[in-house]
């Protein structure tokens, strides 16, 4: 299976256009050769007409070309036709997207009023209870059809009205049937997606594009990356457009780096058409990372420099970190074989952070980059090496972009039949002037990120942030992100929309507050029940909105409390993570610094 042209080679995948509006007077067109489209979501409630059009206004105003607003129940999906109707009369003619699980009624009425649909076909008619149940192939083929009986009005309504669609499978919604059949796989997700894409075909209705969205970017990386390798082998016309998004990214540096490693990974391998950065912020914020990460692609990724075409040290499909020996970094610190990824500095950062290093620090240099015996390769030329516990690198000034120099030292080495540590390095030449911090963020979280996605890499060295300090936290991010380490708490957080039942900022902060000092603790925090049970499958706790203003706290998946007030939740589940052996005291001084 092949999932792009070359991965060390960018070519933007050639797809069909699908057509969202009228592109003469506010529409866009996803795909083809058109520049990839940058959208965002609302997030207040439907039903508040003046506070949609104002947030509506808000974010094209800072360059957004898709507005999402979610449509729970059929009451809100009509309402968008007052919202839409005030929209035009102030000029406004950005298309708009109705986003719809559980209801196909809501997706009828939605369709009426906005230019473009967003179904989950884990949750569209579908059941998502977790049981478990073994289907026979004739019950499959029942809940098929039972689910093309409910899918095929909206797919006729929307050929007739010219609408477009988004269909779109998360990590944390797939059906019963599917788990059942697929397990919680991106192979699941894939087929989700498929069984709907065949009943549009089914009635040639072909203005959709693709989505599989995850809050894990490598789990993400590896279901698009299927999802196109199928698609190339389902024929050419299956060319259909992709939607790029860690989905519940989470706020502030973390969501950025997430959503960077993910959606900056596939953009370098010339895959997606339109992108949204999931942040749990003020919806404006997230055009601007769009902005600033599209910026970074054309540098990141290969655009010229001929490779020769060896094969992947990698299953693109499927992670598994590269086997490597084990070797010694310095006295103290092993790095490659069961080790965990270390993190290099050069000299000058270690110079000006290691006098403010405490003893019981988790965030500290592991290794200075000018006493390391580092072998420096040049990956385009032939090279020997004499053993494979040698620690290797690409060689600064090498004419590829990091990812690209990486993938082939790699491929390099498995030729030659060794497998010695990787040290990887977020840039491989320096700019005249020093990047910008949210710049040196997305082009770190990109390279370092995308190759740890790979299962390369045994040590990392950011270089491209000139703060020292911020170079060091930043490496640790990023290897969180990528979930090579778990140095604090992990937060999955979604972004908030219309059906959240609290203010997501004001709770993330507060648990925040309460519970950022616990290491390897991951909590996640869901406005609704969504994509909130299955999106916690892999976190420790959650929090979840149930009812306005009530709570229900989950184990995992599983809920354990339910109907909790508000006021109340914060505490009742810091008790529970008490409960279950997870919760240590804060030290004093962090307990100060937060007063």
């Amino acid at each position: 299976m092949q999932y792009c042209a070359s991965p060390y080679l960018f070519h933007r995948r050639q797809t069909r256009e699908v057509i969202v509006g009228n592109p003469a007077n506010g529409g866009v067109i996803i795909g083809g050769d058109h520049p990839v489209v940058m959208q965002s979501m609302l997030t207040c409630d439907t039903m508040d007409t003046k506070a949609s059009v104002q947030q509506t206004l808000d974010l094209v105003a800072v360059g957004c070309q898709l507005v999402r607003i979610t449509a729970p129940t059929v009451k809100d999906a009509a309402n968008l036709q007052n919202i839409v109707a005030e929209l035009h009369a102030r000029g406004c003619y950005v298309p708009i997207v109705a986003d719809i699980h559980f209801k196909p009624e809501a997706a009828m009425e939605a369709a009426k009023w906005v230019e473009k649909v967003r179904i989950n076909p884990g949750n569209y008619a579908d059941s998502k209870k977790f049981a478990i149940k073994e289907y026979t192939d004739e019950q499959y083929a029942a809940e098929l059809k039972r689910i093309e009986e409910r899918f095929t009005p909206l797919v006729k309504l929307c050929k007739e009205l010219g609408r477009a669609m988004r269909i779109g499978t998360n990590h944390g919604s797939l059906s019963d049937r599917i788990m059942n059949r697929f397990g919680d796989s991106p192979l699941g997700m894939v087929e989700s997606a498929l069984e709907f894409a065949q009943i549009a075909r089914r009635n040639d209705y072909h203005n959709f594009v693709f989505s599989m969205k995850s809050s894990n970017p490598k789990v993400m990386i590896e279901c698009y990356r299927l999802l196109v390798a199928r698609l190339n082998e389902l024929g050419p016309d299956w060319n259909y457009p992709i939607h790029l998004g860690v989905t519940e990214a989470g706020e502030g540096e973390d969501g950025r780096i997430k959503s960077a490693i993910g959606i900056g990974s596939l953009l370098c391998d010339g895959l997606g058409d339109t992108i949204r950065v999931s942040l749990t912020e003020d919806s404006p914020n997230e055009i601007a990372v769009c902005r600033d990460l599209l910026a970074q692609i054309p540098t990141l990724s290969n655009r010229s420099a001929t490779v020769p075409d060896i094969q992947l040290s990698y299953d693109p499909f499927e992670f598994d970190r590269r086997h490597t020996p084990e070797i010694e970094l310095n006295d103290s610190i092993k790095c490659g074989g069961e080790q965990t990824v270390r993190v290099v500095v050069t000299r000058a950062t270690w110079d000006k952070v290691a006098p403010k290093i405490r003893p019981k620090d988790d965030v500290k240099p592991e290794a200075v980059y000018e006493d390391l015996n580092v072998f420096e390769i040049d990956p385009t030329t032939d090279f020997k090496i004499n053993c494979e516990t040698q620690l290797v690198t690409v060689k600064d000034d090498v004419a590829l972009p990091a990812i690209t120099a990486f993938r082939l030292l790699a491929a390099k080495l498995k030729r030659l039949g060794l497998n010695n540590p990787i040290l990887l390095k977020d840039c491989l030449s320096f700019p005249t002037t020093a990047w910008e911090p949210k710049v040196a963020l997305l082009r770190a979280s990109v390279v370092i990120g995308t190759l740890l996605a790979d299962g390369i890499g045994d040590a990392i060295l950011v270089r491209s942030e000139a703060g020292a300090g911020m170079s060091l936290r930043l490496a640790y991010n990023i290897l969180q992100a990528a979930g090579c380490r778990s140095f604090k708490t992990d937060y999955v957080a979604c972004p908030s929309c219309g059906r959240t039942l609290f203010n997501l900022q004001t709770v993330t902060a507060r648990i925040k507050a309460r519970t950022e000092h616990l290491k390897g603790v991951k909590i996640a925090i869901m406005g609704c029940i969504v994509n909130g049970p299955g999106e916690m499958a892999d976190a420790d706790f959650g929090y979840v909105g149930g009812a306005p203003n009530k709570i229900n706290l989950y184990v995992g998946k599983q809920p354990i409390k339910f109907n909790i007030p508000e006021a109340e939740a914060v505490d009742r589940l810091v008790d529970l993570i008490r409960e279950h052996g997870k919760w240590v005291e804060p030290e004093p001084q962090e307990v100060a610094v937060q007063s």
